[in-house]
C-alpha cells in the first residue's frame, strides 16, 4: 500500500491498521500527513515542468491528463471500483502526480528539481509572467477608471 492509500484509506477500530487517539499510529499519521501537505506542492510544480517539457514522453502526459479529467470531471468513480471507489480526490491527485513523475526520464526530473530550487524552472518563469500581465492589466483598468471618473 503506498503512503497516499495509507493516509487516506479509513482506519479500522479495533483492527491491524486501527487508529486510536494519542496512539503512535496517529502520529506517524499526522507526520505522514504534514509531509504529504509540504511536499505537494513542489511535487505540483515539478509535475508542470515536466508537462511543459517536449522532452518528456507524450504516453506519461496524456495518463496524468486522464487521470486528472476523472478528478475534476462531472462523473464519480464508483464506490464497487477496488481501490479507486475509495480513494478520495485529493488522494487521486496525489497519486497521478507521483505516478507522472515517476514515469518521466529520470534526467529530466533531475534538471527540473534542480531548476525548482534555483526558482529558473518553467513554472516559475510562467509564474513571472502571469504575475507581470496581472499587474498590467490592473494598472490598464485602474487608469481607466480614473479617466473615467475624472470626466
Amino acid at each position: 500500500m503506498t503512503d497516499a492509500l495509507r493516509l487516506f484509506s479509513p482506519a479500522i477500530p479495533g483492527g491491524a491498521d486501527g487508529v486510536r487517539l494519542g496512539s503512535s499510529a496517529m502520529s506517524l499519521d499526522l507526520v505522514r500527513a504534514r509531509q504529504l501537505l509540504f511536499t505537494m506542492p513542489r511535487q505540483a510544480k515539478l509535475a508542470y515542468c515536466l508537462l511543459r517539457d517536449p522532452r518528456v514522453p507524450r504516453a506519461p502526459k496524456m495518463v496524468l491528463g486522464g487521470a486528472m479529467g476523472v478528478i475534476v470531471g462531472p462523473f464519480d468513480v464508483p464506490g464497487w471500483i477496488p481501490v479507486l471507489g475509495q480513494l478520495d480526490m485529493l488522494a487521486m491527485s496525489v497519486l497521478a502526480v507521483r505516478v507522472f513523475v515517476r514515469s518521466c526520464p529520470e534526467d529530466l526530473v533531475a534538471e527540473h528539481e534542480a531548476a525548482l530550487k534555483i526558482k529558473s524552472s518553467i513554472f516559475n518563469q510562467d509564474l513571472q509572467a502571469t504575475v507581470g500581465a496581472t499587474a498590467l492589466a490592473g494598472r490598464s483598468m485602474i487608469g481607466r477608471l480614473q479617466r473615467r471618473i475624472g470626466r
